[in-house]
């Protein structure tokens, strides 16, 4: 098993989703929400739309919500287009993507009948048919019934080496805080008196039979850190209480998050524990014999253990044993040589000026590396020999397309399942493995009318001279006459790249209509490595701005479209994106899609997971870091003798990532200064905006209504 420590722990990263659940806060999320000061709410006049559950602010929201839904739902169309993202979102002709442990795959599967899920598995001899038979291991729909919750799958971990005993992580209406319980395979039911973690953000893991590792709310004042998540990790031993589980390693109350795991890998087992301190700083500390030892790279590289090997991604040039090895590169040494000293890594890959590191998956004997050229992927593969690592192209592995590819057993096999689409194409599954031509096991058949659409790939120049690359989806025959209602999507931060994929909903509701939808790979996203994301941290962010101002230009140069007929969209710090194109650009776009977004940067820290992202954005407590931020912070910078674009803002009650207040506090300022604004909060929902693909459909539904009817309609 790959045992990989992000310098970020994915699950805290604000990325975007849609998803529903009751308004259930912890007792440590009121707190955070709660603390303000006289001066606080004598300047911000809409600070009590904090109060996620209060009365006063979800009859607002339901106010605002109806106002919205009485002007969207009744227009045509609406229902046909919510129907057919549903019937796109349930169908059966979805790939079921499967993950390995033991002699099973595993899935989880939801749709029209399966609302919240099944999870279930098969066999490989199984999973080539095209029907395969699935046994069902556990219904979600059925567990939320008999225990009147509203249960969102969140995984699943299985013991070695019998599999038997399982560790299943439930959400309650999708949010970020979770349960952990332990459920038995063979009876098929949760077990009595078994671990169980109660709700809190965190985590559980084996060790074996009888131990876990848990990181989570223990009840103590100071057992979460200011981020909200994890500050402690114990080591659990069955039939004890959770008070006497003995703490294995305590962080600092400022830290981000803290945690532990345990490698299975047979003849590589390993213990680890994980102090991330902030987003892309971390330690990662061996557990050996009890004592705790330190990994010796740099707090800002990622680090992975898989058998033998230890793997570096540094993000900063790290000079070491004689050499030095540039940001965004990926080098390999043996662990145990690692730790008695030696320092001679080998270099599995270093970047250019056009690639970078998308990804790596090691096998048993190899390791599968993906580089972005230009933000198109390329897939080698790399074996060690006693010379040297040697490389050569993944046999089989397209050259066009969003390609991807992840070991299935990395413990026990070369085997590997590969991903190929792009914006056109459907997804299609291979099964390989290393050396010899792989199978094309499942294609997912086509969701929407694509005849007539091609893709190409373009750059802007960004205001400091900067190519910024960025995808347009478009009839072939395209008019240049700046007459194309036109859909710009953006993210721009903590390193996420986004490259071409198949978007059903997006096919079906905007470009097979005539719309035109583009990708802008702005900076402070991974489409170039750490060097990309580094550009547009904190006192630099109003770069990634201005690299998304350029393609909305550079859209309007080509003559695409024009402002009167371009609209944006992002969520989460997409959402801030979308913020500070709205407040800085108001005269380049006609219509804004505004979802879970960051607004206002001032209390961002305060709110929920928001402290454990001032790597990114900054401090506003630190009054010279407060200097550039409110440069970015729509907010305090949306004015009243302004024309700005109609927004749409949308948000979810229930995420406790992004807290809803954000998208609250904008509408009613906006609202009130007299600005053309609507609303949607979905009452139930994580971070993700919906809980369901009843919920999925209808918030996407809604977005692209509102797009119609600005871009489309409006101009009639």
């Amino acid at each position: 098993m790959l045992l990989t420590w992000w310098i970020g722990l994915s699950w805290a990263v604000i990325g975007m989703g849609w998803g529903v659940a009751q308004p259930v806060l912890q007792e440590s999320e009121r707190e955070m929400v709660s603390v303000t000061t006289k001066h606080e709410a004598d300047e911000d006049p809409y600070l009590w739309l904090e109060d996620v559950a209060g009365d006063a602010a979800l009859d607002w929201v339901r106010q605002q919500n109806a106002l919205t839904q009485e002007r969207y739902e009744s227009q045509a169309g609406f229902q046909a287009l919510q129907a057919d993202l549903l019937a796109i979102l349930d169908s059966d002709a979805r790939i079921p993507l499967v993950s390995k442990r033991g002699d099973y795959y595993y899935n989880f599967w939801r749709d029209k009948k399966n609302v919240r899920g099944l999870w279930r598995r098969t066999t490989l001899e199984q999973y080539r048919k095209a029907e395969p038979e699935w046994e069902v291991l556990l219904d979600l729909d059925q567990i939320a019934e008999q225990e009147d919750e509203n249960w969102v799958w969140r995984g699943a971990s299985l013991l070695r080496p019998d599999f038997r005993h399982c560790l299943i992580t439930l959400s309650r209406g999708g949010a970020d805080a979770t349960v952990t319980r332990e459920f038995d395979m063979q009876t098929r039911q949760f077990v009595p008196d078994g671990f169980a973690r109660p709700e809190s953000k965190g985590g559980m893991d084996w060790i074996d039979r009888d131990h876990v590792y848990i990181y989570t709310d223990f009840g103590a004042a100071d057992s979460m850190t200011t981020s909200g998540y994890p500050r402690v990790v114990k080591r659990w031993r069955r039939g004890t209480s959770l008070e006497q589980a003995e703490v294995v390693y305590e962080g600092q109350n400022d830290d981000m998050s803290i945690s532990a795991g345990y490698d299975d890998s047979p003849g590589f087992e390993r213990h680890f524990v994980n102090r991330a301190i902030r987003f892309y700083y971390n330690e990662l500390y061996w557990l050996n014999n009890g004592k705790l030892e330190k990994i010796d790279v740099p707090n800002t590289a990622s680090k992975s253990v898989h058998r033998q090997h230890l793997f570096v991604e540094p993000r900063e040039p790290w000079e070491v044993g004689g050499q030095t090895y540039p940001a965004g590169s990926l080098l390999a040494i043996d662990f145990d040589a690692f730790l008695g000293g030696a320092r001679d890594f080998s270099v599995l890959f270093a970047p250019s000026d056009n690639t970078s590191l998308a990804g790596y998956s090691p096998t048993k004997d190899y390791v599968i590396v993906n580089v972005l050229e230009d933000v198109k992927n390329k897939l080698m593969v790399l074996e060690p020999t006693t010379t040297g690592w040697k490389s050569q192209p993944l046999v089989g592995a397209p050259a066009i397309g969003t390609v991807s590819a992840g070991a299935i057993d990395s413990d026990d096999s070369n085997a590997y399942f590969m991903t190929v689409n792009d914006y056109l194409t459907p997804t299609t599954l291979w099964y390989g493995e290393i050396g010899q031509q792989p199978e094309s096991l499942k294609q997912l058949p086509a969701m929407y009318d694509a005849s007539g659409l091609e893709v190409s790939q373009h750059f802007a120049t960004s205001q400091d001279g900067t190519r910024v690359p960025y995808f347009q989806v478009s009839r072939g025959d395209l008019k240049l006459d700046g007459s194309h209602p036109t859909l710009l999507y953006g993210y721009g931060g903590f390193e996420i790249s986004l490259t071409p994929g198949y978007n059903p909903g997006v096919g079906r509701a905007w470009t097979s209509q005539g719309g035109v939808y583009v990708v802008a790979n702005i900076r402070g996203g991974g489409e170039y490595g750490p060097r990309w994301h580094q550009a547009a941290l904190q006192e630099n962010r109003l770069r990634a701005y201005e690299d998304f101002a350029a393609v909305a230009q550079d859209l309007i140069r080509r003559g695409v479209t024009r402002s009167e007929k371009l609209a944006i969209q992002g969520g989460s710090n997409g959402g801030l994106l979308v913020g500070n194109m709205v407040a800085l650009y108001p005269d380049l776009f006609r219509a804004a899609v505004c979802q879970v977004p960051l607004l206002d940067m001032k209390r961002y820290h305060k709110l929920l997971a928001g402290a454990s992202w001032m790597a990114e954005y900054g401090n506003p407590d630190d009054p010279a870091q407060w200097d550039f931020i409110q440069k970015f912070s729509p907010y305090q910078n949306i004015r009243p003798d302004v024309k700005y674009p109609t927004v749409l803002f949308t948000t979810s009650t229930r995420d406790d990532r992004v807290h809803p207040g954000h998208a609250r506090k904008m509408y009613a300022k906006m609202a009130a200064q007299g600005h053309s604004v609507h609303y949607f909060e979905n009452i139930e929902g994580g971070h993700g905006g919906a809980a369901n693909n009843k919920q999925s459909a209808y918030m996407q539904a809604l977005a692209y209504q509102f797009l119609v009817e600005q871009l489309f309609e409006a101009a009639r």
